[in-house]
């Protein structure tokens, strides 16, 4: 009886035993990091690379024929619409204006002369003194000489406008380039010793970048759908457009600004004036222009320059938003590993868009969805996990950037101090530098 007693006990113990060894090896749920998909306005603020260019570039060239006489500007400045750039030798051009202007005045003596005579034909005429033929030729002659008085004076307009053209004045205010020509050479109106030099305005620039032909379509669709709203109601800073050319100009929704090289805003925003009507085929993109202000001729953004822009106004109505660590990107397109009721996981197909390090997703997830964030590739659908929530802080994509500061020292007063740096003249260098050995 004893026995059986010690061997239930012993059966009982080894029970035991293995019930805690199988409990020892179940597997326990994988601790994740997981955020609750967030719903709200989000704005559209995508940047792209643009150049820099003038909004006029214009080719100074020679009108009339000569010897270039003098160079009256400097190169690299700033000069304003009709300052003289150049002299041509107008010698010649005087003297063919004294000609026709002499050959006016003797037309318009031959006109003063048939006058005289077909007044007097036209008394004897009316006495029939003279026969009709001889009245004919005087008016013929008068009216000639009128015509010839039209052409001479033409002759004079033509050679007023050649001596004019010898003073070669600035067509637009703006950066006035290298010289072309050099003082003594010979010119002419046609061909490539025509060209003199060439001018940009810098007042306002303009940008020029390009938007993917997939982005443009989703901002008009969803302009038209009512998904993306031009201007945030809710941020009336979103809403504040610049004044582009003088105060109380009309506000936009939605502008251009500028990130210099440093990181920082350019002191003033941009309107777009241009759209291309279709897409570039090679690389499937819109063209886009905006028209920047520069109303203190500043050269801190210079034509042909590289810059990176941002569109800023356009907003995605009650946008679905999860980080960009929360979706897997594969061949197969994205992946977000969601947690359900029972703490299991699911993987479910996105459709998003990354912008400023958050996904904008257009179907696949919804408000209040628990998804894992980070380290999805190690995971498995239908895996147990023990969800650790973290709050989703989502950045704003407004940021506060600092505006680069204008220190109030214009480029004629860097270009001043350039000029001031010459090279010393070695006669007033020490004499032990100038000592040879």
């Amino acid at each position: 009886m004893k026995r059986i007693i010690y061997v239930g006990f012993f059966s009982l113990g080894m029970f035991l035993n293995a019930c805690q060894d199988k409990k020892a090896i179940l597997p326990q749920p994988t601790v994740v990091n997981a955020v609750e998909v967030v719903q709200q306005n989000y704005p559209w603020e995508m940047e792209y690379p643009a150049q820099v260019t003038g909004s006029l570039d214009v080719q100074i060239r020679a009108q009339v024929g000569g010897v270039l006489q003098d160079r009256l500007y400097d190169e690299g400045e700033f000069v304003v619409a009709g300052t003289q750039l150049f002299q041509i030798d107008d010698k010649e051009y005087k003297v063919a204006l004294e000609k026709a202007r002499g050959t006016l005045s003797q037309a318009q003596a031959e006109v003063k002369r048939t006058q005289r005579s077909y007044q007097r034909m036209k008394l004897l005429r009316a006495e029939n003194a003279v026969s009709q033929q001889d009245y004919d030729n005087a008016l013929s002659a008068y009216e000639t000489a009128k015509a010839d008085v039209q052409v001479a004076q033409a002759g004079v307009n033509d050679a007023q406008i050649n001596l004019g053209y010898t003073k070669v004045l600035a067509p637009i205010s703006g950066i006035a380039g290298k010289e072309s020509q050099t003082v003594g050479s010979l010119i002419t109106a046609q061909g490539d010793s025509g060209l003199l030099t060439t001018m940009v305005q810098i007042d306002p620039l303009h940008l020029n970048f390009a938007m993917p032909g997939s982005q443009f379509e989703q901002l008009s669709q969803g302009y038209r759908d009512g998904t993306i709203a031009m201007g945030n109601e809710d941020n009336p800073d979103m809403l504040q457009a610049p004044n582009y050319r003088q105060a109380g100009a009309e506000e936009v929704p939605i502008y251009v600004e500028v990130l210099l090289g440093n990181g920082k805003l350019y002191p003033q925003r941009g309107k777009l004036i241009f759209f291309d009507s279709s897409e570039n085929t090679q690389t499937s993109s819109i063209a886009i222009k905006a028209e920047l202000p520069n109303p203190a001729q500043s050269r801190e953004l210079i034509p042909g320059q590289f810059v990176r822009v941002r569109l800023v106004g356009a907003v995605f109505q009650n946008a679905t938003l999860v980080p960009s660590s929360a979706l897997l990107s594969s061949s197969n397109g994205l992946t977000a590993y969601v947690i359900n009721a029972q703490n299991r996981l699911e993987a479910r197909p996105v459709q998003a868009h990354l912008q400023n390090g958050l996904y904008l997703v257009t179907s696949g997830l919804k408000a209040g969805d628990r998804v894992v964030n980070g380290g999805l590739s190690k995971l498995r659908p239908g895996e147990e996990v023990a969800p650790s929530m973290q709050k989703f802080d989502i950045p704003s994509a407004h940021k506060t950037m600092e505006t680069a500061p204008n220190a109030g020292r214009s480029m004629a007063a860097l270009e001043q101090v350039i000029e001031a740096s010459q090279a010393p003249d070695v006669q007033a260098l020490p004499a032990t530098l100038t000592k040879q050995n």
